[in-house]
């Protein structure tokens, strides 16, 4: 992913030829002499065979849900503050439309989406359009916002199957219309066929669906489980009733049955935890805690450790106080910001990587609101939290007590609404945008917009 010196034009030209996107690469163009730079096929074509050939009929996806490594109980917890050290930003793709998500593969293939409705990839240097699938909700970039007619659904999630490329499968989650409704999907794709959308096999099917609140994220986890946070579709109570799937974090198999050991609910097996309002971002610590991060309504935006079968209080619960007086079967966040503020957190990440040192075991979350990236400390008790002068503190009765979330800020208006932030197989910190969504602030968007950029200590 070295940064090339090509100019923009033969970058667009480099683009065309591949035929798949209008994102402009800044990194594996043309060089000076009109050679194109080596770079790995993408989109292998498979054998055509007669009638419609399903990913998963044709590939076992089955896995060994067993944990890679024993889970670390002894990690360190940083106790500096991350702003000791400035970050610098490489952009590696430019002229993206919305992207929404990024997915390493194990062979370092990076998947991204756009919600205008395509999966890209990106691999030494090349981007290409892997699959635009036909039952995305219809919808047109503009210069209102193409979010004032397509909702804030689309093309959301990815993930690349945990072995890929054997199987050569990549979810999908996505809006999409059935009988006049908007409805949320996650199907599974062979990207090495002719066609990756024919392919499609439905993995999860009737997640509620609106104009808003579709939440969006998948990623596998630590056993290789499917994870989906799904929206409240602006229907709160949804988010209550464990027969829905709005409004739920849900785990599943790489099949889409329920996974084993999940909760013993009276509900939708597949619910591993309910109560949320618009869930977009899921992390694990070291030692396999999972933290959620979740849009409120009007600031109040939320934290949360998730425990297997907790609810987690939408729509009756979101003040400080209602956390006071709730029953013990409502679970407190980690972080509430109230009714003052806001982050509007989108995509997250445990860092372990690095790259980026000052960032190595702390949670980090896409800011859309403040257009800033959150780096999260999370201290148990007994230990030390870093400084938080200049940061969000969060340890109040009214919180839980697992641990104390200092929330600093960093890239603050630098690169706009940061939608999601991934760690590289390298260790390298990567983050895309959404400026062009019709709800970045003042200076955004910028010619360039939208980017996926490289996150690096700057000099």
């Amino acid at each position: 992913m070295r940064q090339s010196s090509c100019d923009a034009r033969s970058r667009r030209q480099y683009l065309a030829a591949l035929g798949g996107t209008g994102a402009t690469v800044l990194a594996g163009c043309r060089d000076e002499s009109g050679t194109q730079t080596e770079s790995s096929d993408l989109t292998p074509t498979a054998t055509t065979t007669a009638g419609p050939t399903h990913a998963l009929d044709r590939y076992d996806v089955s896995l060994s849900h067993e944990r890679g490594q024993s889970p670390d109980t002894d990690w360190t917890v940083p106790t500096t503050s991350p702003t000791d050290t400035p970050l610098a930003t490489e952009p590696l793709i430019e002229d993206l439309e919305i992207p929404w998500d990024l997915s390493f593969a194990a062979d370092g293939t990076l998947f991204l989406t756009e919600r205008v409705g395509r999966v890209l990839s990106f691999v030494d240097g090349s981007v290409r359009t892997v699959t635009e699938p036909a039952a995305v909700i219809d919808a047109e970039s503009s210069d209102d916002g193409w979010w004032v007619t397509g909702g804030e659904g689309g093309t959301l999630g990815v993930a690349a199957h945990p072995t890929y490329p054997d199987p050569p499968v990549v979810y999908v989650y996505y809006t999409t219309m059935t009988d006049d409704e908007r409805v949320n999907r996650v199907v599974a794709m062979d990207v090495s066929a002719e066609d990756p959308a024919a392919t499609e096999s439905v993995i999860v099917d009737g997640i509620p669906g609106s104009k808003i609140h579709n939440g969006g994220r998948l990623t596998f986890g630590p056993e290789k489980y499917l994870w989906i946070t799904t929206g409240d579709a602006g229907g709160g109570e949804l988010a209550a009733d464990t027969n829905s799937l709005g409004g739920k974090v849900l785990r599943v198999t790489p099949a889409g049955d329920p996974a084993p050991g999940n909760p013993d609910i009276d509900g939708d097996p597949r619910v591993f935890t309910y109560g949320h309002r618009n869930p977009q971002g899921l992390a694990w610590l070291p030692d396999g805690t999972v933290i959620a991060s979740e849009h409120g309504p009007t600031g109040r935006d939320e934290l949360n450790r998730l425990v297997a079968g907790g609810y987690y209080g939408w729509p009756d619960t979101r003040e400080h106080a209602e956390y006071l007086n709730a029953g013990p079967e409502v679970r407190r966040p980690l972080a509430n910001t109230g009714n003052a503020g806001g982050w509007a957190p989108s995509g997250s990440l445990f860092y372990t990587g690095d790259a980026v040192s000052s960032l190595r075991n702390r949670l980090l979350t896409g800011g859309l609101k403040g257009q800033k990236l959150l780096v999260t400390t999370l201290t148990p008790d007994g230990a030390d939290p870093p400084p938080g002068d200049d940061a969000e503190v969060y340890d109040a009765d009214w919180t839980d007590d697992a641990y104390t979330a200092t929330t600093h800020s960093l890239l603050a208006d630098e690169l706009g609404r940061i939608r999601h932030v991934e760690q590289g197989p390298d260790g390298g910190l990567y983050l895309v945008t959404s400026n062009r969504d019709g709800r970045a602030g003042d200076g955004f968007p910028r010619e360039r917009d939208d980017v996926l950029v490289r996150v690096t200590p700057a000099e």
